[in-house]
């Protein structure tokens, strides 16, 4: 069974935008940093540089 990640609305609340951890910015950040990508005719290669 599918796994929900969000609670449902109740009432007239007002919603707030969902805010990322620190932490996961922080990986993404890093994760893109070190990501490389070749590309060779038609081909694409992507390495991490770590």
């Amino acid at each position: 069974m599918a796994k929900l990640y969000s609670k449902p609305s109740s009432g007239n609340k007002k919603t707030t935008p969902y805010e990322p951890k620190q932490e996961t910015v922080d990986y993404l950040l890093n994760y893109s940093k070190a990501l490389s990508v070749i590309h060779y005719k038609s081909m694409k290669f992507e390495a991490l540089i770590n």
